[in-house]
C-alpha cells in the first residue's frame, strides 16, 4: 500500500495527488488539503498518478469540493482515473465534483479551454 500524498508540480504549480486514496490513507491525507482549500482561492488537482481510489477517496474528494464552495473558492480535479469515474457514476454523485477532462486546460484569462477547440 501506498499512502497518497500530495505533491506540487514545479513546471506549472498543480498539485497532483499520488499513491493510494483509500479507506486506509483518507485519515492521513484529508488534514492535509484542508487548510489550502481555505487558503487558496483556485486549486486544481491532477488524479492521473493515483494508484488505488475506493469509496472514502471518492468522499474525500467530495468533501474538498463542498469546502471550496463554503470559502467561495475554486477546486478542479483533472486526469480523472476510470476507477474513480466508475465509483462515481455508480454512485451516482459524478455531477458533485469538478471533474475535467484530461486535455482541458485554463487560458490566462482563467477559461476553460479543452482539445476540442481549435
Amino acid at each position: 500500500m501506498s499512502a497518497a500524498h500530495l505533491a506540487t508540480r514545479e513546471e506549472d504549480g498543480r498539485l497532483a495527488l499520488l499513491g493510494e486514496l483509500t479507506f486506509e490513507t483518507v485519515p492521513g491525507l484529508s488534514k492535509s488539503l484542508d487548510s489550502m482549500v481555505e487558503q487558496e482561492p483556485q486549486l486544481r488537482i491532477d488524479l492521473a498518478e493515483l494508484e488505488r481510489v475506493d469509496s472514502a477517496g471518492l468522499a474525500l474528494l467530495i468533501e474538498w469540493t463542498r469546502l471550496a464552495r463554503v470559502f467561495g473558492h475554486t477546486l478542479e480535479f483533472i486526469n480523472i482515473p476510470q476507477q474513480l469515474l466508475a465509483i462515481a457514476h455508480l454512485s451516482g454523485v459524478e455531477r458533485m465534483l469538478p471533474l475535467l477532462p484530461a486535455d482541458s486546460e485554463i487560458d490566462a484569462d482563467g477559461q476553460r479551454i479543452t482539445g476540442d477547440r481549435p
